[in-house]
């Protein structure tokens, strides 16, 4: 007759040998690369071991019945970015089968890797979750006119299925065209707060969803910060009060990546900043920070273009081996380059408005 316990002991052996093993094969395979990695929820990413580059830009096929929005709402991508990425796809009736471009690659700000991050000319939040991660998604901001402020503040109360109390202003609008409006809007699928909402310290301003999903990714509220519902709702449950909320505006970014290039990202100026600063030497200092004391090599052609075409694409700045300068032409250049472009710039930009200033 067998010992029991000696059969115990036999087969709990064998299941920790098993196990083992299972784990000894498991570590190896993910060593040479055969099982991919966990993938992170939908707008997660892993924070870059060097440089500020998260993401990548992919493309997906469209499917019958698909409009432009759903493909970009499915991937993380709000209305101006799909637009911006694929100019000569209809926003409402893609052809099925046309191939489109995601652009989910991203430069994160220039800003404390701190709570929540709003850069109101990319259209985009980012949510500095936990050690390691980042999470970013589209969002809509104030309409001209309705401009959602600078500065920074921290989130205060959450509210779920909230009320909703359109502004005087809005109510004295909606009676002047003889559609007056409710003073206080219920919960439900009229309600345009959606079903999530985030004050926030400044007063008046939230962080919310919408009944309107369409409109997230462009300029479409008086001055709130809106999400896409399934966004909002996981906002909600994790993001705790008192989060620092710190809200931005940076058209022109730029960063190095983990393998050494210099990128930039360029996004359209908002309305009411436009005329208030040069574009062009805007983005010629932030280059230049990038390099410190250091020559800058970079392509000022590729450099102009893109502040004055702005798409979101990331695009190396870096001019390629066989362009750059010789050794001994390298300061001329710099001189040439920065501080003479710089130079002309400005005249230009004086003469401009002096010629208008005349009119």
């Amino acid at each position: 007759m067998k010992n029991p316990t000696l059969t115990r002991r036999l087969g709990l052996g064998a299941a920790l040998f098993g196990l083992a093993a299972l784990l000894a094969t498991t570590t190896l395979a993910e060593e040479d690369g055969s099982v991919p990695p966990q993938e992170l929820p939908r707008g997660h990413y892993h924070l870059p071991d060097e440089g500020n580059v998260i993401g990548e830009v992919y493309t997906v096929t469209v499917e019958e019945g698909e409009t432009l929005l759903d493909i970009g709402r499915r991937h993380n991508v709000g209305y101006e970015g799909m637009r911006m990425a694929n100019p000569d796809v209809s926003i409402w009736a893609p052809r099925p089968g046309t191939e489109v471009v995601i652009p989910a690659q991203f430069i994160l700000p220039d800003a404390p890797r701190e709570g929540i991050v709003v850069n109101l000319s990319e259209l985009r939040l980012y949510y500095y979750s936990r050690p390691g991660i980042v999470e970013t998604y589209p969002i809509s901001i104030g309409r001209d006119g309705f401009a959602t402020p600078v500065g920074v503040t921290r989130t205060t109360v959450k509210v779920k299925d909230p009320h909703w109390s359109p502004p005087r202003s809005m109510r004295e609008e909606a009676a002047a065209r003889g559609e007056p409006a409710p003073a206080v809007v219920p919960p439900g699928p009229d309600n345009p707060l959606g079903r999530h909402a985030i004050l926030l310290g400044l007063p008046s301003y939230l962080i919310h969803g919408t009944n309107r999903p369409d409109g997230v990714g462009m300029r479409a509220s008086r001055g709130c910060i809106r999400m896409f519902p399934e966004d909002i709702e996981s906002l909600y449950e994790r993001v705790p009060s008192g989060t620092q909320v710190n809200i931005i505006d940076q058209p022109f970014k730029v960063a190095w990546s983990a393998d050494g290039v210099l990128y930039a990202q360029s996004f359209p100026l908002l309305e009411e900043n436009q005329g208030t600063f040069e574009p062009i030497l805007n983005a010629m200092e932030i280059v230049a920070g990038a390099f410190g004391e250091e020559p800058a090599p970079v392509d000022y052609a590729q450099l102009r273009q893109i502040v004055e075409q702005p798409d979101g694409r990331l695009v190396s700045l870096l001019r390629l081996a066989e362009e750059e300068p010789a050794p001994e032409e390298r300061e001329e250049t710099l001189d040439e380059g920065l501080f003479s472009e710089l130079e002309v710039s400005q005249q230009t930009e004086l003469f401009s408005e002096l010629e208008v200033s005349h009119l």
